[in-house]
C-alpha cells in the first residue's frame, strides 16, 4: 500500500477540521472558564497544545503504520488506518467538572491544570489496562450493540450538531456542502481529478473571503490575520511530570472526589474505542484488540506526562473515511499538521484564515455513513435492536440541548394547573434553575418537571452513562431477537448492576449543574439527586421474566 494517495487528502481534511475544532475549544474553554489567560495563558500555549501534539503525532504515526501491516498481511490495498485525535466528551467533562471548578474554589489556574494532568493520566491507565478484557467483551458482545451506539453519537453530537451549523451560516457552509454530496452521493468527478473534500474548503473559504459579510459566526479581516501571524512562537513540549507527582501531596479530599469523574469517562473512552476497532472490522479492516487499545492508553498517558489535560482516542468515523477513499497517508499527514500547528502557536492564524463551516460539510458526511453502518453491517434481523440502541444516545443529545437552554435563560416559574406550553411566557417571576423544577416534581405531581411533553428528569437520567444503556439495550434486544435467553438475562443484570453503582442513570443536580452520583459518594447537602436503585430493580424483574422463558422456551442450538 502507497505511503500516500490522492483520496488521502480528503480524509486529512475531514479529521484535520475534527481536531482543528478540538484545539479551538481548549483555547476558548480553558481561557474563559479556567482563568488561563494573560501570564496564566501559558499553560495552553506552553504545556497543554504541546502536550497534545505529542499524543497525536505518535498516535497517528502508530495506527497509519498498523495499516501498512495490516494491508501487506492480507495483501490489500484498500486499508484504512483508524483515525485518531483528542475525545470530545472527554474535553468538555474535563473543562466543566474537573478544571473550572478547581478554578473557581482555589483561583488558580496552575491548580486548576494540575488536576487536569492527573484526570488525563487516570483515563489512560485504564484506557490501558483495559486492553486485557477488551477483545473478550468485543466477542461476547453483538455487533448491534457496539455500531448502534456510534450511529446515536452519529446522529446527535455530530450529524445533527454541523447540519445545524450548516443552516445557521448557509452563504458560506451550502456550498462545501454540495461539492460533498456531488463527490460522494452522485460520485460526480471535481475539476483537474482534485479531491472533493479539498474542493469543498477551498470554495467555502473562498466565499467567506468574497462575502465577509456571510461568516456570522466570526467577520473575516485582514486585521485578525495579522494579529494571530504576530503572537506565533515555537514551544517544545515539556516534561510534566513533576507537577503531576504533586497531586499526591494535596490532602486526599482534594483529589479523591475526581475519581467520580476520571473512572466514567475513562470506561467511557474504552468502550468507544473498542466500538470504533467493531465499526472498522464491520467496513473490512480487521485490527488487532489489544494493541489498538494500548497504542489509545499510551497516547493519553503521554499527553498528560507532556502537560495535556485532555485524553485522546480511537475516534469515531473509519467507514466514513474509508468510503472517501483514504488510506494510511491521512492519518500521517493529520498527526504531523496538528503537531506543527500546536509547536507554532498557529491555531488562531488558521482559524483566522480558514472558517470551520467551509469544512465540516466532511464531518457531517462521516456522521451520515456511521449511521447507516450500524444497519448495513448488522443481520437484517437485529435491526430493531440497532433501532433501541439509538434511544439513549438521542436523549443524550436532547439533555446536552436542554441543559445549554437552562444556562442562557431565566425561566419563570407560574402556579400550578398553568399549561406547560404557557408556563414559561410568564412575564414577571423570580428565575428558576433545573433543580427547583425537578424538586417542584415532588410537590406539583410532576406539572413542572415537563417541557413540552419531555420530561427534565427523564432526559438526565438517559444521558448519565447513556454510551453503556445503548449497549445494554441493544444486546439485550439481539440476543432475544436470536432467542439466547441465557445470554439477555445477563446483559439485563450488567443492566441493574451499572444502575445500582450509579455508573448509569444516577444523577444529581445544584443549580444547573450535572453531576453523577455514584452508590460510594455521599450527594451535596443543597443538590438534587437521583439513586438509580429503581431502574435497577426494573432491569432485575426484566431478567426475571427473560429467566422463566428459559423454561417454556427453546434456545436455538448453535
Amino acid at each position: 500500500m502507497k505511503l500516500f494517495v490522492r483520496n488521502d487528502l480528503d480524509g486529512f481534511f475531514g479529521l484535520f477540521i475534527d481536531n482543528l475544532v478540538q484545539l479551538l475549544l481548549i483555547v476558548a474553554l480553558c481561557s474563559g472558564l479556567c482563568g488561563m489567560t494573560g501570564d496564566d495563558a501559558r499553560f495552553i500555549y506552553a504545556f497543554i497544545l504541546p502536550g497534545a501534539a505529542v499524543s497525536i503525532l505518535f498516535g497517528n504515526i502508530f495506527y497509519a503504520w498498523q495499516a501498512h501491516r495490516l494491508a501487506k498481511r492480507e495483501q490489500r490495498d484498500d486499508v484504512t488506518a483508524l483515525p485518531y485525535g483528542i475525545n470530545t466528551p472527554s474535553l468538555l467533562v474535563y473543562i466543566f467538572f474537573v478544571l473550572a471548578p478547581v478554578y473557581r474554589r482555589t483561583g488558580s489556574a496552575e491548580t486548576a491544570w494540575i488536576m487536569g494532568i492527573f484526570a488525563c493520566a487516570g483515563s489512560g491507565l485504564i484506557e490501558f489496562f483495559g486492553e486485557f478484557v477488551a477483545d473478550w467483551v468485543r466477542r461476547h458482545t453483538p455487533r448491534a450493540a457496539l455500531l448502534s451506539t456510534l450511529a446515536g453519537i452519529a446522529i446527535g453530537f455530530i450529524a445533527m450538531k454541523f447540519a445545524l451549523e450548516i443552516f445557521a451560516s448557509p452563504m458560506v457552509a451550502m456550498l462545501p456542502l454540495a461539492i460533498i454530496l456531488l463527490t460522494y452521493f452522485a460520485k460526480a468527478r471535481m475539476p483537474l481529478g482534485l479531491p472533493g473534500g479539498f474542493v469543498a474548503v477551498v470554495a467555502g473559504t473562498a466565499v467567506a473571503w468574497w462575502l465577509p459579510e456571510a461568516w456570522l459566526a466570526k467577520p473575516m479581516a485582514i486585521d485578525a490575520v495579522r494579529d494571530a501571524w504576530a503572537v506565533r512562537e515555537i514551544r517544545w513540549p515539556q516534561f510534566a511530570g513533576g507537577a503531576l507527582r504533586s497531586v499526591f501531596d494535596l490532602p486526599v479530599g482534594e483529589w479523591i472526589g475526581f475519581v467520580s469523574v476520571i473512572v466514567p469517562m475513562g470506561l467511557f473512552n474504552l468502550v468507544g474505542s473498542l466500538q470504533n476497532i467493531e465499526s472498522a472490522e464491520a467496513g473490512g479492516d480487521r485490527y488487532d484488540t489489544r494493541s489498538s487499545l494500548a497504542m489509545n492508553g499510551l497516547g493519553t498517558l503521554a499527553a498528560a506526562c507532556f502537560g495535556s489535560c485532555f485524553p485522546t482516542t480511537i475516534y469515531i468515523g473509519h467507514p466514513g473515511w474509508k468510503s472517501l477513499g483514504a488510506r494510511a497517508g491521512y492519518s500521517t499527514l493529520n498527526g504531523f499538521v496538528i503537531a506543527l500547528i500546536c509547536l507554532t502557536g498557529t491555531v488562531a492564524l488558521i482559524n483566522s484564515i480558514v472558517p470551520l463551516e467551509a469544512g465540516i460539510a466532511i464531518v457531517l458526511w462521516i456522521g451520515l455513513v456511521i449511521t447507516a453502518q450500524a444497519f448495513q453491517a448488522t443481520p437484517s434481523e437485529h435491526a430493531p435492536a440497532v433501532a433501541i440502541g439509538l434511544f439513549p444516545a438521542i436523549a443524550a443529545w436532547g439533555a446536552t440541548v436542554m441543559w445549554g437552554a437552562f444556562l442562557a435563560a431565566q425561566l419563570i416559574p407560574v402556579p400550578p394547573g398553568v399549561p406547560v406550553t404557557e408556563q414559561f411566557l410568564a412575564p414577571v417571576g423570580p428565575a428558576t434553575t433545573m433543580q427547583s423544577l425537578l424538586e417542584s416534581e415532588h410537590r406539583d405531581a410532576g406539572q413542572l418537571s415537563t417541557v413540552n411533553g419531555f420530561l427534565i428528569h427523564g432526559l438526565n437520567l438517559m444521558e448519565r452513562g447513556y454510551i453503556f444503556t445503548c449497549m445494554i439495550l441493544a444486546a439485550l434486544s439481539a440476543n432475544l431477537i436470536d432467542r439466547k435467553y441465557r445470554a439477555a438475562a445477563v446483559w439485563s443484570c450488567i443492566g441493574a448492576f451499572c444502575a445500582a453503582i450509579g455508573l448509569t442513570h444516577a444523577y444529581q443536580v445544584s443549580g444547573n449543574a450535572i453531576d453523577f452520583l455514584f452508590i460510594f459518594a455521599k450527594p451535596s447537602e443543597d443538590a438534587y439527586a437521583y439513586c438509580a436503585w429503581p431502574i435497577a430493580v426494573g432491569y432485575l424483574l426484566a431478567a426475571a421474566a427473560i429467566v422463566a422463558c428459559i423454561r417454556t422456551q427453546s434456545e436455538p442450538k448453535h
